[in-house]
């Protein structure tokens, strides 16, 4: 009897652990950079609360004859890895949470971590 109460109650417990949703994955916080419109004009963009873990190509530097995104702004709580190309492909430098670069710094990609 004692051994069957005992499963009983693991796997209750193991169902509800895996019926749980987990913790939300997500960068709080605000990641900026400057973007080139189809005017030659900087705009600023940003993204708001992005997703961990996730590779986020920068919507508005994302083409092949688009000029990238320069001077990032890490405003989340998580770093971002930051990519020359779309994809998180290319070169890439990691800016610490609170940590931004110059205008000399392109990227089309970021991912959080």
């Amino acid at each position: 009897m004692r051994l069957r109460t005992t499963l009983a109650a693991a796997v209750g417990a193991l169902t509800l652990l895996v019926a749980l949703p987990g913790p939300a994955s997500a960068a709080e916080g605000t990641f900026r950079y400057v973007y080139t419109d189809i005017a030659g004009h900087p705009r600023p963009g940003e993204l708001v609360n992005p997703e961990s873990w996730t590779c986020i190509t920068i919507p508005e530097a994302a083409g092949e004859y688009v000029p990238p995104a320069h001077s990032p702004r890490n405003g989340t709580t998580s770093p971002a890895r930051v990519f020359t190309g779309p994809d998180c492909d290319g070169e890439h430098y990691t800016l610490r949470p609170g940590g931004s670069a110059s205008e000399r710094l392109k990227l089309r990609s970021v991912i959080f971590f």
